[in-house]
């Protein structure tokens, strides 16, 4: 399906309600600061998702208000003015962020209502609801923003809570260096994001519009050359990298499994790794007029889409394999963006909100079962024992593996033929997302089989406490799991099609249609017959294949790269500046100013001793130096 060129939709209609959608998770906040430890964790319980509740209500009343022929906006106060140049602080409506709110708020509620059950015996309870409340306004900020300015604030906001829930037990220093490791990566691409800002803001300007709105930007964007615009749009995909963890600033995502599991879900499914996805599908205007950025998205999603796929092949932990199965999702997403099917990849964004939601969720289920383990070679046979959980988690399995009827099915499958058929697409992007689609079905169906089928693994103690979650944990897995199968028969091209444009038929070949599907469905079978039918199988493939194994499972050992090659120099220069320049160049030159003064003060004071006779023979021989001076 390709998509004709539009225009944003130009009927303005103002209303002052959109506001509220992101006020009421903000006093959620509030109340968890100043009354949630006074008040207890039941009116936190009910307090922090009530909150987010009202604004999914809110969101879908104003989702049902949008008109056909134009956008909702709601100017709060006018922000920051300088001569011709005015920001207001203004939100948006229309149909590609009322995709995102209606996600964000939908799927965050849920999220929130499992963070009742999952955290029922944490002390800190309010301050990790502030935090949730905190993240989900940020996320909504960012995807309301009139203008790239308020975006960038939400930007920022994502990224700050990640570091605060990703630390969350910041007593544990593992997790509080993944906490940091986050924060500083996401501060890599912020960088080449603000820098795509100002060059686009400075070049817009000096075409006399100074602006930073999005409708204003698209009404000028032609006016800039392919040049300017292709080093804008690569630049602010610096930033996309860093907040939806493509290569190379992919290495925070997967250690951002030291947080809370809910945590983990509202990270990868419904906030902040969907910001970069938001973000060009925001500018999508822009990056159609350069095929160059169009054409590095398209490659580094796909590149990331394989590369990740082929570290959760082997992976143990359980929420590791869902961490770079987000990574890899993501990379499905950026290459239907970069192949020019925009509705593709935010339709793809929306399933994998829901099955993606519902994994994180659903191994949190397992951990909470199996009281805190995350090894899978430590679990087997909870199928019986946890059957709501197992149910579920088959559902998000077969949608997240593109099992026909299933909502993955729908959007990755388009999002493939869009790379083969699309003018910016071509048949090696096509292949590649084919085998990663193979290798997804195969990973997922692993991880469903170690953990839910045969015997269980696990001591003696822990086996006999395993137990199904309560219904405040299971209750959401059901819900996103109904979700995870329907959503695939949501018309979301027809109504993101005023952003986009009128989604129109292309020929696709019979056999490139069906080949995605059969890989699916081999990479399915290939699981059952290696965990199942033969559980030594695998066993003897990573032994026979030893060398191949340690790389994956060591994750291409990218994290000890990175270490040696940029962490470890870093320390270095940064202990050198502390120890050298700081601690003798600076420090000595203040304290040996002051160490001079001393001296010349202790000097001095053998002179003032309150003598009468002393100060007199200073006189004397002051004078006959002086004269002994004028006489020479």
């Amino acid at each position: 399906m390709e998509h004709a060129h539009a225009t944003l939709p130009t009927v303005v209609h103002t209303v002052s309600y959109l506001r509220f959608i992101v006020l009421f998770p903000l006093l959620g906040v509030l109340f968890n600061i100043f009354l949630g430890q006074r008040l207890g964790r039941r009116a936190v319980n009910y307090v922090a998702p009530g909150m987010v509740l009202l604004s999914f209500l809110l969101a879908f009343v104003a989702f049902l208000r949008l008109p056909a022929d134009g956008i909702l906006v709601d100017v709060v106060w006018p922000w920051i003015t300088s001569g011709s140049f005015q920001v207001d602080f203004a939100l948006r409506l229309d149909p590609l962020s009322a995709t995102m709110v209606l996600v964000v708020t939908g799927v965050g509620f849920l999220i929130h209502v499992y963070s009742a059950g999952y955290m029922a015996h944490d002390e800190d309870v309010a301050r990790y609801f502030a935090y949730l409340n905190l993240f989900t306004t940020a996320m909504l900020l960012l995807v309301l923003g009139a203008n790239l300015l308020l975006l960038f604030v939400g930007w920022e906001g994502v990224g700050l809570c990640s570091y605060l829930l990703i630390g969350f037990w910041y007593t544990d220093d593992e997790k509080a260096s993944a906490g940091k490791k986050a924060f500083i990566v996401n501060r890599i691409g912020d960088a080449g994001f603000l820098l795509g800002l100002f060059l686009l803001f400075w070049s817009l300007g000096e075409k006399g519009v100074w602006t930073l709105s999005f409708s204003e930007i698209q009404a000028h964007a032609s006016a800039l050359s392919v040049n300017t615009v292709t080093a804008i749009c690569l630049l602010l995909f610096v930033g996309a990298t860093g907040k939806s963890a493509q290569i190379p600033l992919y290495v925070w995502l997967p250690d951002a499994m030291a947080g809370p599991t809910p945590v983990s879900a509202l990270i990868h499914a419904a906030t902040m790794v969907t910001a970069g996805v938001y973000l060009i599908a925001r500018l999508h205007f822009l990056y159609s007029l350069s095929a160059t950025a169009l054409a590095v998205v398209a490659i580094v999603g796909t590149a990331t889409a394989l590369f990740a796929a082929s570290i959760a092949l082997v992976q143990t932990d359980i929420k590791k394999v869902l961490a770079y199965s987000t990574v890899s999702q993501l990379g499905y997403m950026f290459l239907g963006l970069g192949v020019g099917a925009y509705s593709a990849g935010v339709f793809h964004l929306m399933t994998h909100a829901f099955f993606k939601a519902l994994l994180f969720l659903g191994a949190g289920s397992v951990i909470h079962g199996m009281s805190d383990e995350q090894d899978i070679r430590k679990m087997g046979g909870l199928k019986d024992k946890m059957p709501i959980t197992w149910g579920t988690f088959l559902v998000a399995c077969l949608a997240i593996a593109g099992f026909p009827g299933f909502s993955g099915f729908f959007s990755k499958d388009l999002i493939l033929e869009e790379a083969f058929v699309s003018e910016h697409g071509s048949w090696l992007l096509w292949l590649a997302g084919t085998i990663g689609a193979g290798m997804t079905a195969f990973y997922m169906f692993r991880l469903l089989f170690v953990t839910f089928y045969g015997k269980t693994r696990a001591s003696h103690d822990v086996a006999h406490h395993i137990h199904e979650s309560p219904v405040s944990m299971t209750c959401p897995l059901v819900v996103l799991a109904v979700l995870a199968f329907v959503g695939g028969y949501f018309s979301l091209l027809r109504f993101l099609s005023p952003i986009f444009g009128e989604p129109h038929e292309a020929p696709v070949p019979f056999f490139i249609k069906q080949l995605p599907t059969l890989a699916g469905l081999s990479g399915i079978g290939l699981a059952y017959q290696m965990y199942v039918r033969d559980p030594g199988m695998a066993e003897r493939l990573a032994q026979q294949f030893s060398g191949l194994h340690q790389l994956l499972a060591n994750k291409y050992y990218v994290d000890e790269i990175y270490d040696a090659i940029i962490v470890q120099p870093v320390v270095a220069a940064s202990n050198w500046l502390w120890q050298v320049w700081d601690t003798l160049v600076i420090d000595g030159t203040v304290n040996g100013t002051a160490h001079t003064m001393e001296a010349n003060g202790l000097l001095l004071r053998l002179w003032q001793t309150g003598n009468v006779q002393n100060y007199a023979l200073s006189f004397l021989v002051g004078a006959i130096v002086i004269l002994g001076y004028y006489i020479w």
